[in-house]
């Protein structure tokens, strides 16, 4: 059988065959570069030679080449187009494939030789990059267990490969749940809703084939404009207990048990490993370091946000009892009489600024932002191969030469994770290219949710998406290093939404909407006084916003840094209450349906960097309003040298030290998020 993950890729800069790579191709895929890459390994820890840089640590970097180019492949198409095949190969590969890492990572005789050049690096004459990917190497191994003996070794490879199945497990549960609901509406449910919003619940309809003039699924694009807007109160709380039940329901999807066993197994991990909880052992390498220094940073937010809250809840039951309500606001309420308010307080409908929020204007504009910080253009291409007929592909030109692909996969649809992310096809480096020195270039893209219509308006929360996951497809295609351990996104995790959020900031730039928010219909662009109100109600329902998001942080830290709860439900609803969480508001991600935390450990102990994060970009963009010019060249030279094109290279402190010139400060992200002045009237 033709198998075309073995052939030379001769698609324009070596892209993937995504049209022609079925199911069928990763078994065999699998086994031939799982058993070169074994092999290629045993040979480097079992060279006679004396250690050096060369024989060991550029030897596992230029290893697993088939590997690496499978791995691309496959869980891109395992989050963006999958199948009961592919569910199925992901759960084989699970277990296979964390087996095999382990028995890279507790290879003693492989870490004996890079331990070997960690204790003699002050020695090895190595430049400053090379010494960083051979302390990373150290520490990966360690934390990996390579110190562990005896039965405590293999205990650590079984948790690794258990932990990989339930995570895969977890994730294929929520999209289970998120694929089997689609509600079909008539006219008079659909009252209140505007016309954008109404286009797009009937495409979906016909799309996913409801006998029904609309229809909403699960996914947030889909169902939050809903909650917004339809006036039918028994409607929102139907579609509200849904959205929150995912992965809850008992039955085969119940998440509970299998969020149990993960702590469990994490914690027994980390004790293994010498720390005293999972938090600890997760947060021993990221900027914060500690729990208690991410702690301390959630509950200084949480006192402020909280507070907030409180009074944008006070204010939404007075605006119910002024309307003859007879009930008291609840969750589903929450964002359907909070739309009313804004609209009262700023005179500024949401609904109103989405005929002037088409997809495509604002991929241009998160183009041009890109072009006035860092130089970039991006030129389309119809002649690369794609996965599904939604996907986009642009060539990225940087100086007169191309840098990288850029993949936009912008619309919700069966078989596709819910939510937004970047990910890769392939890594920016400089060890394997054509030539020594010459640059493999990034193959990346961005996943979002949108709901498709013709044309496609957007929300500005849906804006702030996009430019979101755009900073982090900045972060890979600017990256200029040498070694892949290092290449673009791989840094802490409490550092890499720092590129992202900080884009962001230029989306609500009034020279940005006056350029790119256009009406789709006229090509007017919106009315300046239409973007003043917009901007002077950004910060309304921050309260709000920050309590569902400190939330889930606050549940995540909690679980990994107490006991593993039998119970993992009744150990969040403890959570809420000891921090008092408002009855009127849910965490921005339940437990059961958490895959940030559970669908893997990316963000295990570690969804608070989305603030910490935040705090880097309030402090970061205040540079370029310092300089009194958000496209300020000078500052955005910094930006692109420390930021986005270094990776992991530097320490993070100091990377973001080099850019600002100081330490960042919080009270940035409070006034950012309007939790330092007195709420409006």
């Amino acid at each position: 059988m033709e198998n075309p993950l073995f052939e030379d890729w001769t698609a324009p800069f070596g892209a993937p065959p995504l049209d022609r790579i079925k199911p069928e191709h990763l078994r065999p895929a699998y086994d031939r570069a799982l058993a070169e890459h074994a092999a290629e390994v045993a040979a480097i820890a079992a060279n006679p030679a004396p250690p050096d840089f060369d024989n060991v640590i550029v030897a596992l970097e230029t290893s697993g080449r088939l590997l690496t180019r499978i791995e691309g492949v496959f869980h891109n198409l395992a989050s963006s187009a999958t199948n009961p095949a592919l569910q199925a190969i992901e759960l084989e590969m699970a277990p296979r494939l964390s087996a095999h890492w382990s028995n890279i990572t507790l290879n003693g005789a492989l870490f004996a030789r890079i331990d070997h050049l960690y204790q003699q690096r002050a020695a090895l004459g190595l430049d400053a990059e090379s010494l960083r990917v051979l302390e990373r190497y150290h520490l990966d191994f360690v934390r990996a267990g390579a110190q562990l003996t005896g039965e405590h070794r293999q205990r650590f490879a079984d948790i690794a490969q258990r932990l990989a199945v339930l995570g895969t497990q977890f994730s294929q549960h929520v999209l289970g749940d998120e694929e089997d609901y689609v509600l079909g509406l008539g006219e008079e449910q659909m009252a209140g809703v505007p016309l954008s919003i109404r286009d797009a619940a009937a495409a979906c309809a016909k799309e996913r084939g409801v006998d029904a003039p609309f229809a909403v699924t699960l996914s947030r694009s889909s169902i939050e404009p809903v909650l917004q807007f339809a006036d039918d109160r028994d409607l929102r709380e139907k579609l509200f207990r849904a959205w929150t039940a995912r992965g809850a329901a008992k039955g085969p999807r119940d998440n509970s048990a299998i969020i149990a066993e993960m702590l469990a197994l994490r914690a027994e991990r980390a004790n293994l490993l010498g720390y005293e909880t999972f938090a600890a052992f997760k947060l021993a390498d990221s900027m914060a370091a500690t729990p208690a220094k991410a702690r301390a940073l959630l509950e200084d937010v949480w006192g402020p946000a909280r507070a907030r809250a409180l009074e944008e809840r006070d204010a939404l039951q007075a605006l119910i009892v002024r309307e003859g309500g007879n009930f008291h606001l609840a969750p589903w309420d929450w964002r359907y009489y909070a739309e009313k308010l804004r609209r009262a307080r700023y005179d500024f409908d949401d609904g109103a600024i989405k005929p002037y929020f088409e997809l495509n204007n604002l991929i241009e504009a998160a183009f041009f932002t890109a072009g006035k910080l860092f130089g970039l253009s991006f030129r389309p291409r119809s002649d690369i191969p794609v996965y599904h007929p939604d996907v986009r592909v642009w060539e990225v030109v940087r100086a007169d030469r191309t840098i990288g692909l850029f993949y936009g996969d912008y619309f919700a649809r069966p078989g596709k994770q819910g939510g937004a992310w970047m990910s890769s096809f392939r890594d920016q480096e400089r060890l394997t290219g054509a030539a020594p020195g010459d640059d493999v270039l990034p193959i990346v893209i961005n996943n979002c949710n949108f709901s498709k219509s013709d044309p496609c308006l957007l929300s500005f929360d849906d804006g702030e998406t996009l430019f979101h996951e755009f900073g982090h497809a900045l972060h890979g295609l600017l990256s200029q290093v040498r070694f892949p351990r290092l290449s673009g996104t791989n840094v802490a995790r409490d550092f890499v939404e720092l590129p992202s959020q900080l884009y962001e900031h230029w989306l609500e730039q009034p020279q940005v909407l006056a350029r790119f928010a256009r009406h789709h219909l006229t090509g007017e662009p919106m009315p300046p006084a239409l973007i003043e109100r917009l901007l002077a109600a950004r910060n309304f329902g921050q309260g709000f916003a920050t309590v569902e998001f400190l939330a889930s942080a606050i549940v995540d830290m909690d679980f990994h840094s107490q006991p593993p709860p039998d119970d993992p439900l009744a150990a969040q609803a403890q959570s809420l209450a000891r921090i008092a969480m408002p009855d009127e508001i849910v965490p921005r991600h339940g437990a059961a349906h958490f895959t940030h935390v559970f669908g893997g450990d990316g963000y295990a102990a570690g969804y608070y960097a989305y603030l910490w994060s935040e705090v880097l970009d309030a402090d970061g963009f205040g540079a370029f309003e310092e300089a009194k010019d958000i496209f300020d060249p000078a500052t955005a030279q910094r930006l692109y040298r420390y930021i986005y094109s270094g990776g992991g290279t530097r320490d993070y402190a100091s990377a973001y030290r080099a850019f600002r010139g100081r330490d960042p400060h919080v009270d940035a992200l409070l006034e950012g998020r309007g939790l330092k002045a007195p709420v409006a009237a």
